[in-house]
């Protein structure tokens, strides 16, 4: 086995660095250093975590322009996309660091005869595993509220992308102690020692399959987990919608970042009275997508982020052709690690694409005759992370609220307002980021009470 790990630019096939392979057999000992580092770390205020935390940002939104191109050159988004996903974490970050430390300062609570002190503390060591497709965001999610909450973090970014996730830990590490937030690179034989060594709680977004083996793993030492896992989010588009709007989302949300997003849209189910004029809008707005050099003005669509998930998205769509679906667009594939941008009609639930995660540029569409066969096509998935519903307010709404989802948009994305939880149902995950409660979920839950 090599002892460095080279990442390669998925545009190009060019190597674009390496970072040396931490043996797994050291993973333990890193473990250790964790705890140590993190008793002191713990014993300050959440806040005061915070405070230290803060320049971090500054220094992100400063070197912008630099870790964006390496986050391009490295996962072959978009360089306005990387740009922005590195300016977004640093501008957020200090606002973000208050409202984590918010959530987890101590509070009281009172009865009759009793007082009771109801505290957020430090689980100790947090481990996380980060995937490819939001390198430095997705590490961001995980291991800012670990640190603030008090724990020491021992982070595993995806072997696909570790340059732009190390170089987002340097940039933190400038204003920790030392010990605090640690690095180890390599694939499979690291995520599974950091699961095994003596950590408190495992974060992890990724596959479902890798996170069953995590959720086994941890098993013995019942250890705490966050999984954010799979999805195959749908989207409805009702009689009575605004066809513009559902169009633009549609495209956006099937696309985007290569449709290599987790809540990217990956089945459309449209209402048959307005299905062919759905259809024909989305093939003309999907026409102007413009896949090419991610560093490029004219790119509005990167490659795949390497050949394995290009041979997948490909296979897919071979698939459903196969078994009789009709390609409205695209379908092929392009020099290098690209696929066009594909519109296919004539799908059904007996077709892969329709049932196993995509994470490609497809939009497979299916007609559906009234409110109740949406829902129950929409809900017939192992997987719950996101949703939306497009039409009249509350029909939309009425049907939001019979989705098997985490998060649900009505006529509109599903991101939603400050201190939302992101959250997944079914087998798209156990446990949840974000908003307060997402926070807390760092932490030991401790009470202690008194009398009054």
């Amino acid at each position: 086995m090599s002892d460095t790990l080279i990442s390669y630019n998925p545009a190009t096939g060019e190597p674009v660095g390496e970072v040396p392979v931490t043996p797994a057999a050291e993973i333990p000992a890193i473990v250790a250093r964790a705890h140590e580092a993190r008793r002191a770390w713990g014993a300050r205020t959440a806040q005061e975590r915070a405070e230290i935390l803060k320049p971090a940002g500054a220094v992100l939104v400063e070197r912008a322009d630099e870790l964006g191109s390496l986050l391009t050159s490295e996962m072959g988004k978009p360089l306005s996309d990387g740009i922005g996903e590195v300016k977004h974490t640093g501008e957020g970050l200090p606002a973000e660091a208050d409202e984590i430390a918010r959530a987890v300062t101590p509070r009281t609570l009172t009865g009759e005869g009793v007082t009771t002190e109801l505290r957020y503390d430090p689980l100790g060591v947090a481990g996380a595993i980060t995937p490819w497709n939001f390198p430095i965001l997705m590490p961001h999610w995980m291991v800012l509220p670990a640190l603030i909450a008090g724990n020491a973090v021992v982070l595993k970014p995806s072997e696909q992308t570790p340059l732009i996730a190390q170089a987002y830990a340097d940039v933190l590490n400038q204003f920790l102690p030392e010990g605090v937030l640690q690095t180890v690179h390599g694939e499979d034989d690291q995520g599974k020692a950091l699961v095994a060594a003596d950590v408190n709680l495992i974060a992890f977004t990724g596959s479902k399959d890798t996170g069953r083996k995590i959720m086994a793993a941890a098993a013995d030492g019942l250890k705490r987990l966050i999984l954010e896992l799979g999805s195959k989010d749908p989207l409805i588009v009702l009689d009575g919608a605004d066809l513009d709007a559902a169009v633009a989302f549609a495209a956006r949300n099937c696309f985007r970042n290569c449709g290599q997003v987790c809540v990217s849209t990956e089945r459309v189910y449209v209402q048959d009275t307005i299905a062919e004029d759905f259809t024909a809008r989305l093939v003309d707005a999907a026409r102007q997508i413009c896949p090419g050099d991610p560093t490029g003005d004219a790119c509005s669509m990167g490659p795949m982020a390497m050949p394995a998930q290009k041979a997948h998205v490909l296979a897919q769509i071979e698939d459903a052709v196969r078994r009789g679906a009709t390609l409205r667009l695209g379908g092929g594939s392009l020099d290098g690690n690209y696929v066009q941008p594909t519109v296919l009609t004539g799908v059904t639930h007996d077709m892969d694409i329709m049932q196993t995660e995509t994470f490609g540029p497809v939009a497979p569409i299916m007609a559906f005759k009234d409110a109740d066969e949406a829902v129950t096509l929409a809900n017939d998935s192992e997987y719950g992370l996101g949703a939306v519903v497009f039409g009249p307010e509350e029909l939309a709404h009425e049907i939001a609220r019979r989705i098997d989802a985490g998060m649900i948009g009505v006529n509109r994305g599903i991101h939603g307002a400050p201190g939302s939880p992101w959250v997944g149902a079914k087998h798209s995950g156990i446990g949840y980021h974000m908003g307060p409660e997402g926070h807390r979920q760092f932490c030991q839950v401790r009470t202690i009470s008194r009398n009054a």
